[in-house]
């Protein structure tokens, strides 16, 4: 009987998690451009910082949302370190407000909600409008119930008599306080967090230990701060793949938590027993006495406020030494000497994926427009190996170069590609299904670019092989073609950055209007410069060559153009 009920508890803890999970992921599409907006915006400064934090993970209910959002736009360049650490600072006091919820659940019987949400969330969920209002109360509904049913069984677990002396009996081994056991704990609770990746969880479980006897209050709250450290390790793994200063922030997080565990260690008893008498709770109250049960009942409360009033304070003692933290992170955190070699691949999204689908599609545009970039500078190639190089040696460096531009740039967009396929197998909204869509058309025509660029590059180097020359006349046709390619590519670049609709896209078709009447003029004049017999068949068709694949390029940035905007309109 007892297995059974134990796996019905692991049972229930599933469910929980997976409700806070879809509660999250349901808040994060309902307002994922705008918490990504109040973060690159609201963090003039250490305290606007902190409240950003505070903000967005009460919103989300997921400290680990807000971290990973965080050392993403870290990663993009959005937000500087400083600021990164004053919103990590306020994602964990933002991040209390979970632990009251699990405290909800201990204080009444609120599973008479459950069904009447389940109710609502169906008749949403059919409803296009509110489909992810109806998805947020499923989760809240999933989260509520699986609390309420932990919180049963947990009890009906520790009322049997054989399995509540085997439990009392372990945990009785650790009540003597010591340092040594407080460290088992706090490890126990870091441990735990770190595999099940959900410190609610971890919160849940220690609220029924502790609210049915079997555990000590003090080895409760050494869980309680060993949660502290387990929910910063996410956060450090997902960095790895990231650049420095990202890095840099993840660490900071996982620094900022210790430091406070350290000094909570330290004041562990005059500061619970502060907690403890502003709840009420006694806590060295015996089972004989007749106030017990109902002084057990508070204990969740207890745990809550602990748990808030150590990240309050926490964030008070160390928002003034956030530039000292910045400094120690980057003493810890070198930079890798490869970081700036601007022939590595992606930058943006080598991390992985945020914690919900509808966030990381940021971090693929950033990549797609570091992409774009490197494509332009491919082409920046193109006129310096027809014209301004010395010797062959020279001729085959940068010809080579080229060549492995190219390779670097169908890796690109493999990984883009796979990376936006991977998006696509999360919950997301229809506008970001047709976001991703022209996303990946974007990367497509990018990659055509670096294909127009090589096939430049091919037919320069046939030119240079045969030992054929251009006229004066053909030089400067092709010089004025590559400065209007030139200057397509660098508005494309200018309309993949615009974030505020600055840009006016029909600068673009401008351009590709002129590239195309230029084309169609030279191709003419060829004919007839032939015919006189101005230069040789063989220089007339790799001259119109390098015409033609100009005039192909432009076809393939209006392309990225005309996908950018399509797909900024159904933000």
């Amino acid at each position: 009987m007892s297995f059974y009920i134990f796996v019905k508890l692991l049972g229930c803890l599933a469910l929980l998690m997976y409700g806070m999970k879809f509660m999250s992921d349901a808040l994060q599409k309902m307002a994922g451009s705008q918490l990504r907006r109040v973060l690159g915006t609201m963090t003039t400064n250490r305290f606007t910082g902190m409240l950003t934090g505070i903000f967005v993970t009460s919103a989300v209910q997921s400290s680990t949302a807000t971290t990973l959002m965080t050392v993403s736009f870290v990663n993009a360049g959005l937000l500087t370190l400083a600021q990164a650490i004053s919103v990590i600072m306020g994602a964990h006091i933002g991040t209390t407000v979970t632990a009251w919820i699990m405290s909800l659940g201990f204080s009444f019987n609120i599973s008479d909600f459950v069904f009447p949400a389940f109710f609502v969330g169906i008749i949403l969920l059919y409803i296009k409008k509110r489909r992810i209002l109806g998805d947020f109360l499923f989760g809240a509904a999933f989260l509520f119930l699986g609390l309420s049913t932990l919180k049963e069984t947990g009890f009906t677990l520790v009322q049997d008599p054989t399995t509540n002396a085997a439990i009392s009996s372990f945990f009785a081994k650790f009540n003597e306080p010591s340092i040594w056991n407080s460290i088992l704990f706090l490890f126990m609770g870091t441990l735990l967090t770190l595999i099940m990746q959900s410190s609610a969880a971890i919160m849940a479980i220690t609220m029924i230990l502790c609210s049915t006897g079997v555990l000590h209050i003090e080895q409760g709250i050494m869980l309680v701060l060993g949660e502290n450290i387990g929910t910063t390790i996410t956060a450090n793994i997902l960095a790895l793949g990231t650049n420095t200063q990202a890095r840099r922030a993840a660490f900071a997080h996982l620094s900022i938590n210790v430091v406070g565990v350290i000094w909570a260690i330290i004041l562990l008893k005059p500061f619970l027993n502060l907690v403890c008498n502003i709840v009420g709770f006694d806590r060295f109250m015996t089972p004989d006495n007749p106030d017990y049960a109902e002084n057990l009942a508070m204990i969740s409360v207890v745990l809550a406020t602990f748990h808030s009033s150590f990240n309050i304070a926490n964030t008070l003692l160390q928002i003034g030494f956030i530039h000292t933290i910045e400094r120690f992170v980057c003493k810890v955190i070198k930079p890798n000497v490869s970081e700036d070699d601007e022939e590595s691949r992606l930058k943006f999204i080598s991390g992985g994926l945020l914690s919900t689908a509808e966030l990381s599609i940021f971090q693929a545009q950033k990549e797609i427009s570091l992409y774009a970039v490197r494509t332009n500078r491919m082409f920046g190639f193109i006129p310096t190996l027809l014209f301004e190089t010395k010797n062959d040696e020279d001729f085959s460096k940068l010809f080579t170069r080229i060549e492995k531009y190219e390779s670097i740039s169908d890796n690109m967009e493999i990984e883009i590609a796979n990376y936006l396929n991977m998006v696509t197998a999360g919950h997301l909204s229809d506008e970001s299904k047709v976001k991703i869509r022209y996303m990946l058309r974007e990367v497509g025509e990018i990659e055509s670019i670096c294909d127009s660029c090589y096939n430049l590059a091919r037919t320069i180097n046939q030119k240079h092989t045969k030992k054929e020359h251009f006229t004066d006349e053909q030089k400067v046709h092709i010089r004025h073609m590559f400065q209007l390619c030139n200057n397509a590519l660098e508005h494309m670049q200018k309309v993949l950055d615009d974030d505020k609709n600055l840009v006016d896209i029909n600068e673009s078709l401008n351009i590709e209007n002129e590239i195309n009447n230029y084309r169609t003029q030279l191709r003419e004049a060829n004919v007839n410069d032939i015919n006189e017999h101005q230069y040789n068949y063989q220089a007339g068709i790799q001259y119109m060559d390098i015409i033609c694949e100009c005039e192909k390029l432009g076809d393939y940035v209006i392309n990225v153009v005309e996908a950018h905007a399509h797909k900024k309109l159904t933000l």
